[in-house]
């Protein structure tokens, strides 16, 4: 882990298609490497909650990205109101911003949401995005497709109540899907529903999103899009999700799966010490066969 003192941030905006992104910068003096790093949310939560204590344990980028998405944290809409959203715009303003930076290179990470924003930045990107690492993404929870369908409805439910203004009994509802064998305390999962409440609206905006996506995308295509992928799953996530990505492990090489003990959906919140260790590993795994070659 760097030491903290040697960790600097600054916070920007950028406004793109109507909206004011708000990005925030952490540059590592320590870094063992010079490579630049992006992390991208998941639905509900700001880049900030979601990565600000992992980052604090990273020791191979010199630069980390880390937006909040459309609907999320303090990106907001220049007219402010919470407006519909589709998966495709959140790539757009993605690759918005790590143009405007001149961000030619990079390594990418995404969370549940973000995971899926991530994946399709590379199927787009190609070689811009290089190691990549997903926690929990979304459209990869569940190894039979229909399956995965099926739970997108179920928080497609979840959205609707969320637009009834009553936001905790939705927020309620998504965690009991995405979450149902998670072991925490009423405390934390008090914080969980006040930062997902934060932005009620963004939040269904988000979760509808992706249910519109999954209608769009072929999983299939996606997946073989992607590079060399360093995934970390929950211990007390569903059995499902877990098949999946042992399967993609076994017949794809470059897939690469970790099981996160004692976590659940949360993972970055929980283990992120852990999580940021294996990342530092991995980054260095990848960059083997290079410093061999070199």
């Amino acid at each position: 882990m760097i030491n903290r003192s040697e960790i600097s941030s600054h916070r920007e905006t950028l406004e793109v298609s109507g909206h004011r992104l708000v990005y925030r910068t952490y540059t590592h003096a320590d870094a063992s490497t010079s490579r630049r790093l992006v992390l991208i949310h998941g639905a509900g939560v700001a880049g900030r909650y979601t990565w600000e204590a992992l980052q604090r344990f990273l020791g191979s980028w010199s630069e980390i990205l880390v937006p909040d998405l459309r609907g999320a944290g303090e990106t907001c809409s220049l007219d402010a109101e919470e407006h519909p959203f589709r998966v495709d715009e959140l790539v757009d303003d993605m690759i918005a911003l790590v143009d405007h930076l001149k961000w030619q290179q990079f390594d990418l990470g995404g969370y549940s949401l973000g995971g899926l924003v991530s994946m399709l930045m590379k199927q787009r990107l190609g070689s811009r995005v290089q190691k990549q690492f997903l926690l929990e993404s979304a459209v990869l929870d569940r190894l039979e497709w229909e399956e995965t369908v099926q739970v997108r409805q179920s928080f497609a439910k979840a959205a609707a109540v969320l637009h009834q203004d009553d936001a905790q009994r939705g927020i309620k509802q998504f965690l009991d899907t995405i979450s149902p064998n998670r072991r925490v305390s009423p405390q934390v999962e008090k914080l969980t529903i006040e930062r997902l409440g934060e932005r009620a609206k963004g939040f269904a905006h988000a979760l509808e999103a992706v249910t519109a996506a999954i209608h769009e995308l072929n999983r299939e295509e996606l997946l073989a899009a992607q590079g060399d992928v360093s995934n970390f799953i929950g211990g007390l996530s569903v059995d499902p999700m877990h098949q999946l990505h042992r399967a993609l492990a076994q017949r794809m090489p470059n897939w690469h799966y970790f099981l996160i003990a004692g976590t659940d959906h949360s993972l970055p919140y929980q283990k992120p010490r852990q999580i940021a260790k294996l990342m530092d590993q991995e980054l260095e795994r990848y960059l083997m066969p290079h410093l061999k070659q070199s």
